[in-house]
């Protein structure tokens, strides 16, 4: 997988994926980091970012979207309406200028757990996605695949869990299902990788991807 952008291009955007637990964000930060040693030299910036957040709005929607309990369909829309704002302000200028963006999910994330997990429609999520990304699509997503159960021991004790965190094992494994569902009909933009490996061996696997961009 190639994704080199010759300069004056449009940056390349990456992004995250995973259930709790996967390991994700850990190593967001040690490829981006790597990626941004690589990318200085052609003068570009390696942006990081997260979902939901990602801008003050965002990150106030986040805190909303992270403990409140609410109807499965204003869940949903504030997720894309933290996207939209997202969009607008980080992504698509920093795509623009010619960086890059990785960011801690996107829409994949809200297919899974809105869809898969709470059993929202598919259709619907797919009409949202249209509207508010125009066509947008990552990159290259990376996910993070791992049981629940095993994930499920990782979150054990770590922190005070938030309201997903707090789902049962059946929510994740539902969750987890539709990512794979996703992965499976965009192979081209998906690189897979089984997260119940050590951090050494699973560097390595991310070491290849950072070798062909």
């Amino acid at each position: 997988m190639t994704l080199a952008n010759p300069p004056g291009s449009r940056g390349k955007f990456i992004t995250f994926e995973g259930i709790d637990g996967a390991g994700k964000s850990t190593h967001l930060a040690w490829f981006a980091e790597q990626l941004g040693q690589r990318l200085a030299h052609y003068g570009r910036q390696v942006i990081c970012t997260r979902e939901p957040g990602g801008t003050p709005l965002g990150e106030r929607l986040r805190t909303l979207l992270l403990e409140e309990p609410m109807h499965l369909e204003t869940e949903a829309l504030l997720m894309f309406a933290a996207r939209r704002e997202h969009l607008a302000r980080v992504i698509s200028p920093a795509l623009a200028r010619g960086d890059w963006v990785i960011s801690d999910r996107f829409t994949d994330a809200t297919f899974a757990y809105q869809g898969g997990g709470r059993g929202l429609s598919i259709d619907k999520l797919t009409v949202l996605e249209q509207w508010v990304q125009e066509g947008l699509q990552p990159d290259l997503t990376v996910l993070f695949d791992l049981a629940p159960e095993v994930a499920a021991t990782r979150l054990a004790g770590a922190r005070a869990p938030d309201k997903f965190e707090r789902e049962p094992a059946e929510f994740f494994a539902r969750t987890r299902a539709e990512y794979l569902r996703r992965a499976a009909q965009a192979p081209q933009r998906f690189a897979v990788i089984d997260a119940d490996q050590s951090r050494e061996k699973i560097k390595e696997i991310l070491e290849k991807y950072l070798a062909s961009l």
